[in-house]
């Protein structure tokens, strides 16, 4: 069984992987003070509770929060008795090595959706995460990830109104049924909402141009389906992207004898 997870800015996701499906993902909130031990006790509560059985044998770890990696390693050591794999880091290879400026660290869960997004929809293609920040990665047409554009958060914009503007509440993202709010939450909401909604079909428009090719837009990111709500933005929204990217660069560092 092999052990996948995600670590973002806000959450960590875990996933196992039984060899035909994913058998179960968790979530839990990023702490880069949570131990192994706590790590541990957590998933085997949760493993239990849905009936796994099996041992985790592998283990892969795309993480944008360096803090946390040590933790994770020694959870996959103590008690699972592997290496697991870090995305990023040396040991770890990809199918196909990034195209950018030298010196550039791309982040690995951008390199593992351009891994997963080639292999479902092949090259020339969009992948829109919307994370704690809203990416874009550029895929080409052999697999290589080539660069994209980073843009704040849909509820990281939120969190900086509420706290920049003393007299604005913090609201919950929705889809307004109308452009105009005719009070302070309704503004809130439709202003975010439209606004992303044209970020991203801006920034798209404008790849494209500057690619001068077709390119198709996968979507991916726990808020992807409220921005996927009858419009033609993305070919898909695909929320184990990320989880079937961390299969494949594992499958892939496999069959290297890694």
């Amino acid at each position: 069984m092999l052990l996948c997870i995600d670590c973002g800015n806000t959450n960590t996701v875990f996933s196992i992987w039984d060899g035909e499906n994913f058998v179960s993902t968790w979530r839990i909130a990023t702490d880069h003070r949570r131990t192994a031990d706590e790590y541990f006790v957590w998933l085997n509560t949760l493993k239990k509770l849905h009936d796994i059985d099996g041992k985790v044998t592998e283990a892969i770890i795309s993480s944008t929060v360096p803090r946390v990696v040590f933790n994770l390693r020694v959870l996959c050591n103590r008690y699972y008795d592997c290496r697991p794999l870090v995305v990023g880091k040396p040991g770890c290879e990809l199918p196909v090595a990034p195209r950018v400026d030298a010196g550039t660290t791309v982040g690995p869960d951008r390199l593992v959706n351009t891994v997963a997004g080639y292999d479902r929809h092949g090259g020339n293609l969009i992948v829109v995460d919307f994370g704690t920040a809203t990416t874009f990665d550029v895929v080409d047409d052999d697999g290589a990830y080539i660069g994209g554009v980073i843009a704040p958060g849909v509820n990281l914009s939120l969190e900086a109104l509420h706290m920049a503007a003393a007299a604005l509440p913090h609201v919950d993202i929705t889809h307004p049924e109308r452009v105009i709010g005719t009070n302070t939450v309704a503004c809130i909401q439709s202003g975010i909402y439209w606004g992303y909604i044209g970020l991203v079909e801006g920034i798209v428009r404008q790849i494209r141009a500057e690619r001068d090719r077709p390119m198709r837009v996968i979507a991916t990111g726990g808020l992807a389906s409220l921005f996927d709500q009858g419009f033609d933005l993305f070919d898909k929204v695909e929320d184990d992207l990320t989880m079937h990217g961390l299969r494949l660069i594992n499958d892939y560092n496999k069959g290297l004898g890694a």
